[in-house]
């Protein structure tokens, strides 16, 4: 299971991070945050856990977005994500796992950078 999180400001701008060469999927495209639930943790836990690690902030506002049931042909994969909402501060925002990440910015939803990953506008659709 996996606690896919849309991080915004809180004025309509999206927090998107650049997959870095090293990712584990589709390195070199936008997406939101993400990360799989650990045994035992809450989602709220497992959403400020990743959102501290991917991005060092602290999030101000965790709102349940909804459930995507993702069936990816290229590469096949399935897996079920569960979307959530998180505001955060953008001055405590930066990258926090460089391995996985090499860029971050604010996006206005009518301006997103390419190339998006696979799952950018499911995810987002939930968000907005």
């Amino acid at each position: 299971m996996s606690c896919v999180f849309v991080c915004h400001d809180g004025g309509g701008r999206v927090l998107l991070a650049r997959r870095a060469a090293g990712a584990r999927d589709e390195p070199g495209t936008w997406d939101t945050g993400a990360g799989a639930l650990e045994f035992g943790e809450t989602f709220e836990r497992a959403v400020t856990r990743e959102v501290t690690e991917e991005y060092t902030a602290q999030p101000q506002e965790i709102v349940t977005l909804g459930v995507r049931n993702v069936l990816r042909s290229d590469p096949p994969s399935h897996w079920v994500a569960v979307v959530f909402a998180v505001r955060v501060d953008p001055a405590e925002v930066r990258i926090g796992e460089p391995h996985k990440f090499d860029a971050i910015g604010w996006f206005a939803p009518d301006a997103l950078p390419e190339p998006a990953h696979s799952q950018l506008a499911g995810t987002l659709a939930l968000w907005r």
